[in-house]
C-alpha cells in the first residue's frame, strides 16, 4: 500500500484519539481495512470536538486526505464498499485480540503484548461505533479488555504479581490516560497457538466483577495480531472443559414458522438488518450465549417474514 501524507502535529484537544490515530498506522501494512476504519473513527470524533478551531480544521482535513486516500486505494474491497461485511471484519479482529490476551491471561502469562492485545481490542470496540451503536456485549468487551490492560500494566509497573482472569473489576479507570498502555509496537509475525493456553472453566464460576460475563479463550487463532513469548518460564496443566447446563432462553413465536411474505416487499434495508441480526447471533454462538443468539435470530425471521421488526 501506498504511503500516506502525513499529519500535522495532534492538537491538545484530540487527546482522545491519539491511540486510535496510532493503531491506525500500526496497521497500515498489517491490515489496512482496520487502519481505514480507525481513521474514520478519528475523524468522526475529531469533527465531534472540534472543527472550527484552525488547528483542529488543518488536522480534520489532512486526516480526510488520508481517508480518501485509503479509500481509493480499498476500492475493491468489500469490506470498504459494504457496511455489513466492514463491520464484520472489524468485530472477527478485535475478537482475535481479545481471545489472544484472553488466554495468556487466564494461563498467567503476563506481558507487554498480552497488555497491547487487551488495549487495542479495546480501541477497535471503540472504532465499531461508526456502523452504529454497539451490543451489550461490545460494550462489556471493550470495558473488561480496558480494565485489564490498566490494571495488568500497573502491577507490572509496580513489581506487583497480577491475579489471572476475571477477579474484580473497578468501576473507573482513566486508560486513555496511560500512555504505557498502548505504547508497545505490535510484532509484525502473527504468532502460532501455544499447547500451554488452557483454561479453568470453574474461573467463570462467581460473576463477580460488575456482571459482566467473559467468555474462556480458546486456543489463539494462528492469525492473531500479537506475539507469543518464547519463554516465559510458566506452564499449566491441560484442563478438561467440565459439561456446561445450556441457559433457558425465550419461547421461540410459532407463527415466525407459518408467516407468509405474500405481498411483503422487503428493501435493502431490511436485508442488511436482517443480516446483521444473524451475525449478531453468529458471534453470540462464539461466546455459547443462546438466549441472545436466538433472540437476534428471531428478530431476523421477524422482519423476513413479516417486513417489521
Amino acid at each position: 500500500m501506498a504511503a500516506l501524507a502525513p499529519l500535522p502535529p495532534l492538537p491538545a484537544q484530540f487527546k482522545s484519539i491519539q491511540h486510535h490515530l496510532r493503531t491506525a498506522q500500526e496497521h497500515d501494512k498489517r491490515d489496512p481495512v482496520v487502519a481505514y476504519y480507525c481513521r474514520l473513527y478519528a475523524m468522526q470524533t475529531g469533527m465531534k470536538i472540534d472543527s472550527k478551531t484552525p488547528e483542529c480544521r488543518k488536522f480534520l482535513s489532512k486526516l480526510m486526505d488520508q481517508l480518501e486516500a485509503l479509500k481509493k486505494q480499498l476500492g475493491d474491497n468489500e469490506a470498504v464498499t459494504q457496511e455489513i461485511v466492514g463491520c464484520a471484519h472489524l468485530e472477527n479482529y478485535a475478537l482475535k485480540m481479545f481471545l489472544y490476551a484472553d488466554n495468556e491471561d487466564r494461563a498467567g502469562r503476563f506481558h507487554k503484548n498480552m497488555i497491547k492485545s487487551f488495549y487495542t481490542a479495546s480501541l477497535l470496540i471503540d472504532v465499531i461505533t461508526v456502523f452504529g451503536e454497539l451490543t451489550d456485549e461490545n460494550v462489556k468487551h471493550r470495558k473488561y479488555a480496558r480494565w485489564k490492560a490498566t490494571y495488568i500494566h500497573n502491577c507490572l509497573k509496580n513489581g506487583e504479581t497480577p491475579q489471572a482472569g476475571p477477579v474484580g473489576i473497578e468501576e473507573e479507570n482513566d486508560v486513555e490516560e496511560n500512555e504505557d498502555v498502548g505504547a508497545t509496537s505490535l510484532p509484525t509475525q502473527p504468532p502460532q497457538p501455544s499447547s500451554s493456553s488452557t483454561y479453568d472453566p470453574s474461573n467463570l464460576a462467581t460473576g463477580s466483577y460488575s456482571g459482566i460475563q467473559i467468555p474462556p479463550g480458546a486456543h489463539a487463532p494462528a492469525n492473531t495480531p500479537a506475539e507469543v513469548p518464547h519463554s516465559t518460564g510458566v506452564t499449566s496443566n491441560a484442563v478438561q472443559p467440565s459439561p456446561q447446563t445450556v441457559p433457558a432462553v425465550p419461547a421461540i413465536d410459532p407463527d415466525l414458522y407459518t408467516a407468509s411474505q405474500g405481498d411483503i416487499r422487503l428493501t435493502p434495508e431490511d436485508f442488511a438488518r436482517a443480516q446483521k441480526y444473524c451475525k449478531y447471533a453468529g458471534s453470540a454462538l462464539q461466546y455459547e450465549d443462546v438466549g441472545t443468539a436466538v433472540q437476534n435470530l428471531q428478530k431476523a425471521l421477524r422482519l423476513l417474514t413479516t417486513g417489521r421488526e
